[in-house]
């Protein structure tokens, strides 16, 4: 039986027993982008622990789907919850080599230009490359005892800041660019400024509930990310690659996950319009 097994592991491939929605369901991504995922990242997965690299790159995707191990073996792929920790721990760093051309900001004069002709018609404000904005990503870890992960809403989180640009794409972190809203409107204009601010805002917050529902190992309902800090940062960084690679395919949105928005750490109770 054991052997059998072994085969199994080795030669089989889970996507081939199920319709293009159930895959896209389940791992996030269209049957082709996944396809193209694997023949990169595969030379560089080792085939270990009688688990082949497709299979691990799959444990691993449905893994950030979910959110929990459990879930991941639940799915009857015959895996046990240490091979999928196992396959998490492999492969997240091997995809996150590829983090850096797929997730950028837009840099020639022509990129730049669709940019701010995408934001324009959102509130009229000119010259916006992207949108910032921060998010708790919470952490679950019981042998985190450093209290410098331990945020105003005690709960242990990574706080994440990112660009998003007018196709929801997370672009990267940026500490230029930046408009401001009035602090203390006095004037009419200043109030006008300060709504159209806000509108411009929302795009980035609607990426955040996009990113969280498709990969819940991100979200706040998965109980946490159960990884060191540093694997964590991991993960959140490879789930806005895989993001930005469902937008540019085209892939169907998840379903929403009705909870509450965890924000940054520096965002007040109720806070004031941030940074566009």
């Amino acid at each position: 039986m054991v052997s059998i097994n072994a085969y199994v592991r080795q030669h089989f491939s889970p996507l081939d027993m199920q319709s293009d929605r159930a895959v896209q369901a389940k791992y996030r991504l269209p049957r082709a982008e996944i396809q193209r995922l694997i023949t990169p990242v595969s030379p560089h997965i080792r085939c270990n622990f009688a688990l082949n690299p497709e299979v691990q790159l799959l444990a691993v995707l449905r893994f950030y789907a979910v959110g929990s191990f459990l879930d991941v073996v639940g799915d009857g792929t015959g895996l046990s919850k240490a091979s999928v920790s196992r396959s998490v721990a492999a492969v997240t760093p091997i995809l996150l080599r590829h983090a850096r051309t797929r997730i950028k900001m837009p840099t020639t004069r022509d990129e730049v230009r669709q940019v701010h002709q995408g934001f324009h018609p959102v509130a009229g404000i000119p010259w916006v490359i992207g949108v910032v904005d921060g998010t708790l990503i919470p952490i679950h870890n019981p042998s985190l005892v450093d209290p410098c992960w331990i945020g105003r809403k005690h709960y242990a989180a990574i706080n994440t800041q990112v660009v998003v640009d007018h196709n929801g794409l997370l672009t990267d972190i940026v500490a230029s660019y930046l408009v401001t809203p009035v602090t203390n409107p006095a004037t009419p204009q200043e109030e006008r400024f300060n709504e159209t601010h806000t509108r411009t805002r929302t795009k980035v917050e609607r990426v955040f509930g996009i990113v969280k529902s498709r990969y819940r190992c991100i979200h706040r309902s998965s109980g946490g990310l159960r990884l060191s800090p540093l694997k964590c940062c991991r993960v959140i960084v490879v789930t806005a690659m895989l993001h930005n690679n469902a937008v540019r395919v085209g892939a169907d949105e998840p379903p929403p996950v009705d909870d509450e928005e965890e924000h940054s750490e520096d965002e007040a109770p109720n806070p004031a319009p941030r940074d566009v």
